[in-house]
């Protein structure tokens, strides 16, 4: 699989969509070490994807791909969290798993893709 620019990475814009999503919810939230948990968790997916590309190896890649794994199952984690707080509701927590999810799945094609 060949990309040109990491831009050109269909997991990294759905990882894009995904942090603009999480900021947008929780933007007016007062629990400000969670807000800046979960946002910082769902932007390190897609940095991680961009910083692992521009490493131009494919070991490095798949390292920062798996980074970005684990970003996304940290956020899914604080979902949990965030519905049992009460900070969202459970058509928003049902949405942004599946979401999660999915990301999570997409990074796992492309780590095998790539080894």
């Amino acid at each position: 699989m060949k990309f040109d620019r990491f831009e050109d990475i269909i997991v990294w814009q759905k990882a894009g969509l995904f942090s603009m999503e999480i900021y947008e919810l929780f933007r007016d939230s007062r629990d400000f070490g969670f807000k800046d948990q979960i946002c910082r968790a769902a932007v390190s997916i897609m940095n991680n994807i961009a910083e692992g590309y521009e490493r131009k190896g494919n070991k490095e890649f798949v390292r920062f791909l798996y980074i970005a794994k684990g970003s996304c199952a940290e956020v899914r984690s604080m979902l949990y969290l965030a519905l049992k707080l009460n900070y969202m509701s459970n058509i928003q927590f049902t949405k942004l798993r599946k979401d999660s999810t999915e990301i999570s799945k997409m990074l796992s094609g492309l780590i095998k893709t790539l080894t």
